[in-house]
């Protein structure tokens, strides 16, 4: 039975009785928990003797023209899957319990959140560093692990994590995917049939991209025109972005080099934003 604790006294109370040498796992979420979240459970559970979730739409990443409203929230069914998926705890708290009345305080990574998301949705990556630093002070976990399909997300996580000497382990999970090779998302519910049918061509872009790589094209202006080409065979993909940066900085490259790339996309599908990413192996 996974226990669950509403609030941060709880929470404390709960982490205080974990015996020392305990080694504590955490996985943070927004749930409409998928595949993708369980593998990061089952992640976190090969990593730690104890594991906790949180499940929190946290508003100060949301924009003011974005789906904090309608953002899908079936926590009964959340709960069903932490239990079976074996987590110890979930931390499910209010709005108002984690951010009290006249708070001001916020947490803001400056280099590698300017790029990709953080240029089309400002404030967004402040209000992830803020409740993930929250979190960590609450959970006191010895490790985090986040999805790499919000690559960007891991990377400004990891800079904070290693700026502010955070003593936690981050760890990456993989991307899961459905069969036709669409990341597993949250708003996947809000494709419309057609958007659905479409929505495979952004990891379809990215695996072409990264089989003209293999081929011997190193000019980033190239491969992400040889993306932009993929996805321009539906009319129903508004691009908003398609570009090939350096893997730990995020900043913009000429050339994939010895370090590798990161190919990202993000593109709208009707009112859906969807993003995506592959990794680049670098040069040997």
């Amino acid at each position: 039975m996974t226990l669950i604790l509403r609030d941060k006294a709880s929470l404390r109370a709960w982490r205080a009785k974990l015996t020392e040498g305990t080694r504590l796992g955490f996985v943070p979420t927004m749930g409409a928990l998928h595949e993708g979240h369980m593998s990061l459970m089952a992640q976190a559970r090969g990593a730690a003797d104890i594991v906790i979730a949180s499940i929190f739409v946290n508003p100060l990443q949301f924009g003011p023209n974005e789906d904090l409203s309608r953002y899908p929230r079936p926590i009964e069914a959340d709960i069903d899957k932490l239990e079976a998926a074996g987590v110890d705890a979930l931390f499910l708290p209010s709005v108002e319990d984690m951010y009290p009345p006249g708070a001001s305080t916020m947490v803001e990574e400056t280099m590698v959140s300017g790029p990709l998301c953080g240029a089309t949705r400002p404030g967004h990556f402040r209000g992830v560093t803020t409740v993930v630093l929250k979190l960590f002070n609450l959970v006191q976990p010895h490790v985090a692990v986040f999805g790499q399909k919000d690559a960007q997300q891991c990377a400004v996580i990891e800079r904070m994590v290693r700026d502010l000497d955070v003593p936690v382990d981050i760890l990456r999970g993989p991307i899961v995917r459905e069969a036709d090779g669409l990341a597993l998302s949250s708003r996947n519910v809000y494709l419309s049939t057609e958007d659905r049918a479409a929505a495979p061509l952004l990891h379809q872009s990215l695996q072409t991209v990264a089989t003209a790589y293999e081929a011997g094209e190193r000019d980033a202006e190239k491969l992400a025109e040889i993306g932009l080409d993929v996805l321009a065979q539906s009319d129903r993909i508004k691009v908003q972005y398609w570009e090939v940066r350096d893997p730990e900085s995020l900043g913009a490259i000429a050339r994939v080099g010895g370090r590798g790339a990161l190919l990202a996309v993000a593109a709208h599908l009707g009112t859906t934003r969807l993003i995506d990413n592959l990794l680049l192996s670098g040069d040997v």
